[in-house]
């Protein structure tokens, strides 16, 4: 009998060992990032030609049937609402200016840029054909609409600074970018710091004018993602963006189909689409020294609006938040 009880306890010393052993192996392997998500959730916006050719191709569906991983689609209109997205877990990857991801990250938002979709120049300051308004000075008492948290906003900010100017000079008036262009239009505001395409479509379709453009206060197109999905499934981070960079390489080759996609995915008539693509530079897309040069620059008026903490460490803040080393890894 002792002979049985002391066999017995031995074997279930033994299965216990062998069933925490099985889960320090499954635990060791989701820490490794061998696991895999059950689906991944990225948005498309007109202002991300890339999102758009994806969105059209199905080739993300492709990369990711064999995992049996679902792929879907969210709309953002502005990069305002692509963080907003990000913020809420709604999405994995979102569309968005540099400046405006910085000031996500500033505020807590954890995520981080991991692909630079574009350096466009997809903003300038607009007003009606006929207007009186001819440099960012004359904007003094004027309604000037924007989409507050965009790369517009703080191209609007950091032109009125140079023209020795503050906010507090002009009246402004929060709406998205489409609201913003709409009211323009029926001169509800005297002038629109604008957002492609739909600043390309009233040049073409209202006669509008670009009276102050600066390329170089337009930041990045960035491609964001939440920390948690990036420490989860690091390996699908890169398989994304290699599927992205196959999306920029496509549009560089085939400038007349992409132009002819973004026409029909964005609803644009073909002049316009055309202006779009003439003002986005798809060259770079591994984010690095550039992309947090001009972030820093951004930062200044960031700080002096208190659009970010004051005593935020910039160059902490954007070293955590531009991370090429996704890119770098996958893209190589």
């Amino acid at each position: 009998m002792k002979s049985k009880f002391v066999k017995l306890i031995i074997g279930l010393a033994i299965t216990t060992l062998s069933i925490g052993a099985v889960g320090c192996t499954s635990k060791n392997q989701s820490q490794a990032g061998t696991n895999k998500p059950k689906e991944i959730r990225l948005d498309f916006a007109t202002y991300n030609i890339e999102s758009l050719v994806l969105k059209d191709k199905g080739w993300l569906e492709d990369e990711f049937k064999k995992d049996n991983v679902k792929v879907s689609f969210v709309e953002s209109q502005g990069s305002n609402k692509s963080l907003e997205f990000l913020k809420s877990n709604s999405i994995d990857f979102g569309s968005a200016a540099g400046s405006a991801g910085l000031i996500s990250k500033a505020k807590g938002a954890p995520i981080q840029a991991v692909y630079a979709f574009s350096k466009p120049e997809w903003s300038a300051l607009v007003t009606k054909s006929n207007s009186t308004i001819k440099s960012v000075k004359d904007l003094k008492g004027k309604k000037v609409a924007v989409t507050l948290g965009t790369d517009p906003y703080i191209l609007l900010l950091r032109a009125l600074d140079e023209a020795g100017l503050s906010k507090d000079d002009i009246q402004l008036i929060p709406l998205q970018h489409s609201d913003g262009a709409a009211a323009l239009i029926s001169g509800q505001v005297d002038a629109w710091s604008g957002l492609d395409p739909i600043m390309a479509r009233v040049q073409v379709e209202n006669g509008a004018k670009l009276f102050y453009r600066n390329v170089d206060f337009n930041t990045y197109g960035l491609l964001d993602v939440r920390n948690d999905f990036a420490k989860n499934y690091p390996e699908y981070v890169g398989r994304v963006i290699k599927i992205y960079d196959k999306a920029r390489k496509w549009i560089i080759a085939n400038p007349q189909e992409a132009q002819k996609l973004l026409e029909k995915q964005a609803k644009l008539k073909p002049e316009v689409a055309k202006i779009q693509l003439q003002r986005t530079d798809l060259k770079q897309s591994i984010p690095g020294a550039p992309q947090k040069a001009a972030l820093t620059k951004a930062a200044e008026i960031l700080k002096k609006y208190d659009i970010i903490p004051t005593n935020t460490d910039v160059q902490k803040t954007i070293s955590e938040f531009v991370n090429g080393t996704f890119a770098q890894k996958a893209l190589k």
